[in-house]
């Protein structure tokens, strides 16, 4: 199947190789948008000091963390804010949650499942499948099942469940592990679209690994 070795397991990436994202967060407008919903929960900011705030708690976390390659959760972060920021009683967990989500999309500009990787997936359907995202749950595992990806993976493991991104080598440990080939790392090919993130790691572990590019192109699905 590749390289005269027979692949039993596939590990992809997520963003820029199953599907195309194009996101805003820096724009005035995500922050103008999320700040007016916020207003309507009870958590009062300007748009500008609630971009300022979310910035400054991000690397706060990002500085004071012990891992190489640090990740946080989002929803926590702006659980903090919307704690700090209450004008009137709120459940600041549940509200930092729903947050998560209204700034992912409100910073949103483009996000499609690349046709070429569907392709390839139902090339390799009875291959178990696993996806290793530098994301946050929060959000992304809802883009992965409206846009009808979610199904086709056993395993989904982001960088926000362990605390630290991708090219940390735990992250491709834990998802050989949960697919079973801990043990025979040279049967799973990694696919994915960075070759510091995806393809890199993967080869350190024993693992085969392809760009994205050159995996559609291997399977014969390109034109």
């Amino acid at each position: 199947m590749y390289e005269g070795c027979q692949i039993k397991g596939i590990i992809f990436d997520c963003y820029q190789t199953l599907i195309e994202i194009r996101t805003a967060e820096h724009e005035p407008e995500t922050h103008k948008f999320l700040s007016s919903w916020l207003d309507y929960h009870g958590v009062r900011l300007s748009p500008e000091e609630l971009w300022d705030t979310y910035l400054f708690k991000v690397n706060d976390r990002m500085q004071h963390s012990n891992e190489k390659h640090p990740e946080i959760k989002v929803e926590e972060i702006f659980t903090e804010i919307c704690k700090e920021h209450a004008i009137w009683k709120i459940d600041s967990k549940k509200l930092g949650v729903e947050a998560s989500k209204v700034f992912r999309a409100a910073s949103m500009r483009k996000l499609h499942v690349f046709p070429q990787s569907i392709m390839l997936i139902e090339q390799n359907i009875n291959l178990p499948k696993c996806i290793v995202s530098n994301g946050q749950r929060v959000f992304s595992e809802l883009e992965l099942r409206f846009l009808g990806l979610h199904e086709y993976f056993e395993f989904v493991i982001f960088s926000s469940d362990v605390g630290y991104q991708k090219p940390d080598l735990r992250i491709f440990m834990e998802a050989l592990r949960k697919m079973g080939f801990e043990t025979e790392p040279q049967n799973v090919l990694s696919i994915g679209d960075n070759f510091d993130n995806d393809i890199y790691p993967a080869k350190k572990l024993g693992m085969h690994a392809m760009h994205i590019e050159d995996a559609w192109k291997h399977f014969c699905i390109t034109d």
